[in-house]
């Protein structure tokens, strides 16, 4: 059995076996999942699709089906949920239906029993020789299907097996080919330090692509950039390091903006020393907290083997998602303890920040991968948990600090500038091929494969919205 990751889907599971076991040969997929009484919404869509007949039919398959439940379907945003289910986008909603059913039976022990942690499975959806669903057999036995965890498996049918995910799979999608040279007018965008750096990139390969408007790029911290997009209206796009907070989105609904975080990419925030400091090579969480709270005012107060020698703290400033998100997972959302620490310098200015490592062996700092990219001859990252940050520990959220990365934007906003559709539409087709740790490239890492899907679907559905008629 692969690992159930919580209690209610143990319970769940054992009253669906205990009303369906005794018949699930003798049913359907479409049967069981509708006794299941869980997959209101995947049924639904199948119908919409005209896929229900297929997994109602006990002479065909047999098919294994990774099954979204009703509230994997609630996760996604409404717009999305209401473009797939219209008629004329049938053949996208039977295409990521059909990218969550595999051809054959494949059971837990199939996996659980693979040598390599992970493999592929050829999906039925319509694109070109199928599409590839990858498979990973965690350390603890869980399994993850394009990221999504399985939470309940071998729910046999007549005709296949059903395993439950807590995600919709979203299959690559291939956003139609942004003309720049036919694109002219301003866009504006603000927000996080982090995320700056792939703004920037991208507004540069867009002007290349001959852009004939302005589009201006400020770093601001996440929270300005949200005040600057919600309550201000004087943005186009919100870049962030965090999600959009509920009184950011009041804001924003308010003034008329229903807000839509597209994920850009991931960042392991770097905890960073000086390549001076020989010394500090991991800190436990409980570390930095002590570290940044001030508590240690020594290195020798963290480890008694290290020097007796005043710790120098450096961090991003209180509008910036990165300080936002450091307080949250090391002071669980208390900002005072970090705010009070002696003489801690603050600044939404991450160049600021890594001169001021630089400059002492003694200091310490944290901030986006990507600055420690640009300057690793000054600077070296600190393993975080014994876990040193990278794109496997990123992606998989083994490293403690990962975090994604957003831009966000409304529906009426692609209304009234259609030069901000194309570029975050030109922005999400070339943005994975500008990330990574080489030279060249934006010390960022690429969003999962299911996040970045999702997020050109999200978009898709904005433009159609942005398409349709006003009531």
């Amino acid at each position: 059995m692969w690992k159930v990751r919580s209690m209610i889907a143990v319970l769940a599971l054992a009253l669906m076996v205990s009303i369906t076991g005794v018949f699930a040969q003798d049913k359907t997929i479409a049967q069981v999942a509708t006794d299941a009484g869980t997959f209101k919404t995947l049924l639904a869509a199948a119908d919409a699709a005209g896929l229900t007949p297929l997994l109602s039919d006990p002479k065909a398959g047999p098919f294994t089906v990774f099954a979204p439940t009703d509230e994997a379907f609630a996760a996604l945003p409404k717009s999305v949920l209401d473009y797939l289910l219209k008629p004329e986008n049938k053949e996208l909603l039977t295409r990521i239906l059909t990218y969550h059913v595999v051809s054959g039976k494949v059971m837990s022990s199939d996996v659980t029993t693979m040598m390599a942690p992970s493999m592929e499975m050829t999906a039925l959806d319509a694109a070109p020789m199928g599409s590839e669903l990858n498979v990973v057999l965690g350390e603890d036995k869980s399994v993850t299907v394009n990221g999504a965890n399985v939470v309940a498996a071998d729910i046999e049918a007549s005709n296949g097996v059903i395993h439950v995910i807590d995600q919709v799979l979203i299959p690559d999608l291939t956003l139609s080919a942004v003309d720049a040279l036919a694109v002219s007018d301003n866009i504006i965008v603000a927000g996080s330090s982090t995320v700056y750096p792939i703004a920037e990139r991208v507004a540069e390969l867009f002007n290349k692509e001959g852009f004939a408007g302005t589009i201006t790029v400020d770093s601001v911290g996440t929270g300005a950039g949200f005040e600057r997009f919600c309550k201000n209206a004087e943005t186009d796009i919100a870049t962030a390091s965090r999600p959009i907070k509920k009184e950011e989105v009041e804001a924003c609904v308010a003034n008329g903006r229903d807000p839509v975080g597209l994920q850009v990419g991931i960042d392991a925030l770097a905890v960073v020393v000086s390549t001076k400091n020989t010394f500090v090579d991991n800190l436990t969480k409980e570390q930095l907290a002590a570290v940044f709270s001030g508590t240690a005012k020594t290195w020798a107060d963290v480890n008694p083997a290290w020097p007796a020698e005043a710790i120098q703290l450096f961090s991003p400033g209180t509008d910036s998602g990165t300080f936002d998100y450091f307080v949250e997972v090391i002071f669980a959302k208390d900002k005072e303890k970090i705010l009070n620490a002696a003489g801690i310098q603050l600044s939404e200015d991450d160049n600021v920040l890594v001169a001021g490592v630089e400059g002492s062996e003694y200091a310490v700092g944290y901030f986006g991968y990507a600055y420690l990219s640009e300057n690793k001859d000054k600077l070296r990252a600190v393993s975080i948990e014994s876990i040193t940050p990278s794109l496997e520990t990123a992606e998989s959220n083994k490293y403690p600090l990962s975090r994604p990365l957003y831009l966000y934007t409304s529906a009426n906003v692609l209304a009234e500038k259609p030069q901000v559709a194309a570029y975050l539409n030109y922005f999400l087709t070339n943005v994975n091929d500008q990330l990574g740790t080489t030279a060249d490239k934006i010390g960022y890492f690429p969003a999962p494969m299911n996040k970045a899907a999702a997020a050109k679907l999200e978009l898709m559905a904005l433009d159609s919205a942005m398409m349709a008629p006003s009531k």
